[in-house]
Order: C-alpha cells, then structure tokens, then sequence
C-alpha cells in the first residue's frame, strides 16, 4: 500500500500561509500544522494570531512551539543582522525552519511548506535571500512555497511527483488580490493579521530593547515584556517602569516579582511604578516616588503616602 505524503505547515494564522494550507490539502496531502509564538507578536488575538482557527475550520492538527531563550539569543546577536528594527529576520527564518526540519524528522514527513511570497518583504523574501535561509536551515529542496511555486526551481517533493507543480501559484510582491479571492472562493475563515506583524519591527519598541540589552546583558523574556507597558526610565542598572492608565497599574502590579519593588500613591489617582533590579535600594525607592510625583496630574490630599510591595 502506497505510503500518504505527509508535510509539515508554518501556520501563522494569516492570510498567506491559510491559502498554502488549503493548496497543499487540495492534493489529499496529510499536514501536521506548527504556530511558533513569542512575546513579540503583535497580534492581540488568542491563539495564535488565528492559527487555531484556522487550523480547526481546515481540520489539521496544530503544534504549538515557544520560541525559547535559544531564539532570544539571536535577536541579541544575529548572524545577518536587523531590518529596520531589532528584528532578525534572517537569522528568524533560519531558526524556525532548522526547527521545523527537526520536527518533518520525527514526524517522517515528506516536506516542509509555508505561505511565503516572493518579494513580499524586502529584507527575507528576496530570492537570493531566501535561498540563503534554505542553505543554513539545512532543507534545500524540501521547503515548497505554494504562493510562488512557479517562480522557483522545482523542489523534491515536486521532482518525485507527489505534489502538482500545476495547482500551485505565481504570486510575486506585497497585493494579496490573489490570495484574498481564493479564500472568498473557498469560504475558508478564522485567518487574522493579513499583513503580519512583529514588535520588533517597532522603532519605540526596539529603542526600549536595545537600550536593555546595554544595560542589562543578561535579561529574560519576563523582563522584556515589560517594555510593552507605561513610561521606561533608567539609573544605571535599575529599571523604572510608571503606568499611565489604571489599567497599566494593575497590568504591572500583577507583572512584579518578588524581588521587584511596586510603588503606589494611596491618597490621590497616580501612576503606579515598577522597580526592576533595585534590590530595594533607598535612593532607587526614591526615585520611584519622585517619578509617581511628576507624573500625577491630579490633586494631593496632604502630604504623599506611599505603599510599597
């Protein structure tokens, strides 16, 4: 009996890699689908900027994987460096699809496939670019593009003939007509973010970033997310962070650790502030409560009285 092929899908959850989902499930090929997530996806919706749905309304199973500190040591460093942010885009791509091979390993599937269009993006979707990716990720020959099939060499799986080259795509650059009408022909639903979007493409975002990377070599993911909330200031090695709505305060409130200090002013509405890596030093204790003092904007009954968590 003739073994199924089977392939493995970098599944976002947007636009393009829904419509290379449906193209490769058109030609009865069996697909595990993989979402990688990080704190830096500026999708706001659950699951995974709509893989899960999307993943559900296809009926293919989904593996979730958390880019880990491993990932977080590239956008310190990255071996090709950033696009017009901290992002390494690059040195990203590389990462996932070294992963992704390991997993069509395991798996004992046949290819890799994702939803990228050539030209799309200027600094990853260069052809040359992505040829490069290919070579380092170690799965030259193995990764299909289903959007741009047409406009690339024939790869393994189109050689042996267990895919149809001719139910692929040509699409190349940034209009998404194409793939729009597709999914309105296939009443496919539940994909998101159709441009995609990462928050280290952010210029506010990437200057926070770059700036804790300098003064604190060592941080963490729990660390850096706190970079997407209030004012950020600094004292040498200590690291401020001043709410600026209630909803911010109690957002930060429940983001302190144990060795954090959280300041807050009991006798008007005021921001709240964070002290990372103070050690609850008196002058770094200070300097929280003179930061709430500048930013409230409403009136002081009598003299300030502060609590410290």
């Amino acid at each position: 009996m003739k073994k199924k092929t089977r392939a493995i899908c970098l599944l976002s959850g947007g636009l393009d890699s829904t419509v290379a989902l449906k193209l490769i499930l058109l030609q009865n090929i069996d697909v595990l689908a993989i979402k990688f997530s990080s704190i830096f996806c500026l999708c706001d919706r659950e699951n995974g900027c709509g893989a899960h749905a999307v993943a559900k309304d296809l009926n293919v199973p989904l593996k979730n994987i958390a880019k880990g500190k491993d990932y977080l040591d590239i956008i310190k460093k990255p071996s090709f460096g950033y696009g017009q942010g901290l992002n390494p885009c690059i040195d990203c791509r590389i990462y996932m699809f070294k992963k992704a091979k390991e997993i069509m390993e395991d798996e004992k599937a046949d290819f890799i496939f994702t939803g990228e269009v050539l030209d799309q993006r200027p600094f990853s979707q260069r052809k040359n670019t992505m040829e490069l990716i290919d070579k380092k990720a170690g799965i030259e020959g193995k990764i299909l593009r289903p959007l741009s099939a047409k406009l690339f060499p024939l790869t393994e799986p189109e050689k042996k003939g267990i895919v149809d080259r001719e139910k692929f795509m040509d699409i190349r650059g940034r209009r998404r007509k194409t793939q729009f009408d597709f999914v309105e022909n296939m009443k496919i639903k539940g994909y998101a973010c159709p441009a995609g979007g990462c928050l280290l493409t952010d210029k506010i975002f990437s200057k926070r970033l770059k700036e804790m990377f300098k003064r604190k070599s060592e941080c963490g993911f729990s660390d850096i997310n706190l970079l997407k909330f209030g004012r950020v200031f600094w004292e040498n090695e200590t690291m401020f962070i001043v709410g600026r709505d209630k909803e911010e305060n109690e957002t930060l409130e429940k983001l302190h650790k144990k060795d954090d200090s959280f300041i807050i002013l009991q006798n008007a509405p005021s921001p709240a502030v964070l002290i990372r890596w103070g050690n609850n030093d008196d002058k770094m204790l200070e300097k929280g409560r003179q930061l709430i003092l500048k930013y409230t904007t409403k009136k002081i009954d009598g003299e300030p009285i502060f609590t410290i968590q």
